[in-house]
């Protein structure tokens, strides 16, 4: 069996329940790779990676490069005597860092590869309405989530899930995935298979201002997935225009219903304490929203206070 000393890297709380995971279960941790302290909130106060919090409360070695080819750095890794890097939610790492440790550099990827390469896998799965995906463990390689595969795991999406419910969902199932992964390098029976060569496989790409707005043209469910999609972050927008004025608005929750009407794409119709937006074949019933300088709230809250004239609609 062999002797692991296991050098992580990782930033979001996605990351912490691996970090937690490996840590509960004894494995020597020599060191933290996570991102630098970055200004947040109204105070632009420097905040810390929910990684550095977690491996400093366990009193484990963080290191925070700003660059991950400085020489400096990277001796600093070789005196730590890594043999197995394990990588979950950072950025992609150069050469001499994925090549140095003697078992190899595996990544934790939130989808079943090779669909899904890329920055947003677990958004994209319940934009383009997918029932099922996954997550994988791979050996780096010199591109982008394309190395080897070790293992992988499905994990079933509800009609309902949100980005946030997915996310979760493959945080858990992903960090016991990890430790599977560790235990079989640790027991020299890995084995691994290459990703298939075609290019017809969907891809993850980052979201953007483009990808994530509303184009309430399309069909119903179309519209649902988007805003499900990217819940809780970064959330679907679009523009409200309201009383000869229009705002950016963002959209949380929403419940699609397939109904008959006449009325114009985009009309919103006030009914019931209730938001309907116009759109093929039916409604979205808005159920949480955020206007501009305004914390998100259900539309409940909102209709207390806010109006909707006779113009409003969505584009």
């Amino acid at each position: 069996m062999r002797d692991l000393r296991i050098l992580f890297m990782g930033t979001p709380d996605f990351a912490v329940e691996t970090l937690k995971t490996i840590i509960e279960n004894k494995y020597t941790v020599v060191g933290v790779i996570t991102a630098p302290d970055k200004p947040a909130g109204r105070g632009r106060k420097l905040k810390a990676s929910a990684v550095k919090e977690y491996a400093l409360s366990k009193n484990l070695n963080v290191l925070q490069p700003t660059n991950l080819k400085d020489e400096h750095f990277i001796e600093e890794l070789k005196a730590l005597g890594a043999n197995l890097n394990i990588v979950v939610a950072f950025r992609m790492l150069p050469e001499i860092v994925w090549s140095m440790p003697e078992y190899g550099t595996f990544n934790l990827h939130a989808s079943l590869l090779p669909d899904y390469r890329g920055a947003a896998p677990i958004n994209w799965a319940v934009i383009n309405g997918e029932q099922k995906t996954g997550i994988t463990t791979f050996f780096i390689d010199e591109k982008i989530d394309t190395g080897h595969l070790i293992f992988q795991k499905e994990v079933e999406i509800k009609n309902d899930d949100t980005a946030g419910v997915l996310h979760d969902k493959l945080m858990e199932k992903g960090a016991d995935l990890v430790l599977e992964t560790i235990q079989a390098i640790e027991n020299d029976s890995v084995t691994v298979s290459p990703q298939p060569k075609d290019s017809a496989f969907k891809t993850a790409y980052k979201l953007n201002r483009e990808n994530t707005r509303i184009n309430w043209e399309e069909d119903i469910y179309t519209i649902h997935n988007l805003i499900r999609g990217l819940s809780p972050y970064p959330a679907a927008w679009c523009e409200l225009y309201n009383k000869g004025g229009s705002e950016k608005i963002k959209i949380y929750n929403a419940q699609p219903i397939e109904e008959a009407h006449t009325y114009d794409i985009g009309k919103i119709i006030i009914e019931d304490s209730t938001i309907k937006i116009a759109v093929k074949k039916g409604y979205i019933i808005l159920k949480k929203l955020q206007l501009p300088g305004k914390k998100a709230m259900e539309s409940k809250a909102l209709l207390n206070g806010y109006v909707f004239y006779r113009d409003a609609k969505m584009c």
